[in-house]
């Protein structure tokens, strides 16, 4: 399939050279060999995707247009790109031009790679910061394997005696309540939480009475109280001491979601009518803890964090988001890092996560619905932080005006998919009272369920 040219004008290009190469770009000379610049791509692909321009200059800082004499002439880079992609899956190629500049510059889009991408050299590259860092130990491409889901932590073996899962009060409790009734360690041996006459991972988090006796470090949950609205807590600002929360995934879940709503509702904030508790929708709390506790990368030696700040809860998760998900996609797509702790968990009553890969939907239809705004997910170096704030959306109305700024017309489906309302009827109430305004009118062609409002003109 030939690639396509776009003819870009002058503020755009010069949009491109004003570009720093960083974690997420990087600018490169025609004259660099096309196997070097496959360190360059191997580097996007295993960590979050970005951009590669060849045919750009760099004389001391400045960066000067200087692309290929024609599409030919690019075919020797391209041929050597395409051994890096090999069924044409995770890149995007263009050519740009701009008169009066030279040549054209060929503009390669990068994905973040569901696996493990290799330069022309052999070797496994990932994008930190402005550099492609060379992975050259195993346990940094384990680490670069947990990451992207090839592998996960959940199935290794520990070694500890089968009877710490196969006749714990969890396990007991548990098997009274399966259906068929069945013995507990060929169960096990069948589900593959018990492999070699060892628990796995998973095995002892499930169905261990205390799995944090036999993976220290990595399987507790701590919640913090700190008393600012500042962006960082601070030692000075801890209120009393961190709880540590243990025991079984099923009772971690439930008991971290229950004391950290215990806690946020002792905070009291000051508003018109006075002092005032703060509340979270509970099922937005639920989903993001259970989301942070079996998705979370059990490789990594740290527990799961909780704090709730004046104004906010943050839960931080060890482990980059697994495979091709990423904060803009998290909502659409599904990667189970820990498959068989999502399949197993989901067997006990009242399963924390009954709705399988509806969770972080749930909680933010459920912040919306409050009027609250969505929850902010960022992926850092080694963890997942999502921060659930305690601030109102605009108004309905406001939102409604600020949509017909750049939208033709607006309809009461769509007010209720931005405002969390659920009521057709209070949507209508709040269009009757734009109307009296002089803010809005119906739109005369449409009736009946196509009726749709806009702006007044203002002619």
């Amino acid at each position: 399939m030939p690639i396509e040219t776009i003819a870009i004008d002058d503020a755009q290009a010069a949009k491109i050279l004003t570009l720093r190469e960083g974690h997420f770009s990087d600018m490169k000379a025609k004259a660099v060999r096309p196997a070097k610049l496959t360190k360059a791509l191997s580097a996007f692909a295993n960590a979050d995707g970005g951009e590669l321009y060849v045919g750009i200059d760099e004389d001391d800082g400045r960066f000067s247009w200087n692309g290929f004499t024609d599409e030919e002439a690019a075919n020797g880079h391209l041929q050597v790109f395409e051994q890096i992609f090999p069924l044409g899956d995770g890149f995007r190629y263009e050519f740009l031009s701009n008169d009066p500049s030279s040549g054209l510059v060929l503009h390669v889009l990068i994905l973040r790679s569901g696996s493990i991408r290799k330069a022309s050299d052999g070797n496994v590259y990932v994008r930190r910061g402005a550099a492609s860092q060379l992975l050259t130990t195993d346990a940094q491409l384990h680490q670069l394997e947990r990451d992207k889901g090839i592998t996960t932590f959940e199935a290794e073996t520990v070694n500890t005696a089968a009877e710490t899962i196969t006749n714990s009060v969890t396990t007991i409790e548990f098997m009274l309540g399966l259906f068929p009734l069945s013995d507990p360690e060929r169960w096990m041996q069948m589900q593959r939480v018990i492999v070699s006459g060892k628990p796995t991972v998973a095995g002892l988090l499930l169905y261990s009475d205390l799995p944090q006796a036999d993976l220290p470090k990595r399987s507790s949950v701590k919640l913090y109280r700190y008393k600012t609205a500042e962006a960082e807590g601070r030692r000075e600002t801890l209120g009393g001491q961190p709880l540590t929360i243990e025991g079984p995934l099923y009772h971690q879940i439930r008991d971290s979601v229950h004391l950290t709503t215990e806690l946020v509702e002792s905070i009291s904030k000051l508003d018109a009518a006075g002092l005032a508790s703060i509340s979270y929708p509970q099922e937005a709390l639920h989903e993001i803890i259970t989301n942070a506790l079996i998705h979370r990368d059990y490789g990594i030696a740290d527990d799961v964090h909780i704090r709730v700040f004046d104004n906010r809860i943050e839960v931080e998760s060890p482990g980059r988001l697994p495979g091709h998900v990423s904060p803009d996609n998290i909502l659409d797509e599904r990667f189970a890092r820990n498959g068989n702790i999502v399949r197993l968990i989901n067997k006990f009553p009242d399963a924390p996560n009954k709705d399988v890969g509806e969770g972080l939907n749930t909680a933010f239809n459920a912040m919306k619905k409050l009027q609250l705004k969505d929850p902010v997910i960022t992926e850092l170096d080694h963890s997942v932080l999502v921060n659930i704030r305690h601030e109102k959306l605009a108004s309905p109305e406001q939102m409604i005006v600020e949509y017909l700024q750049s939208n033709p017309e607006i309809t009461n489906r769509i007010v209720r998919g931005l405002t969390g309302i659920g009521s057709e009827n209070k949507v209508k109430r709040i269009f009757q009272s734009l109307m009296k305004r002089g803010q809005i009118e119906r739109v005369p062609e449409k009736k009946g369920n196509l009726t749709a409002y806009r702006l007044v003109s203002r002619e």
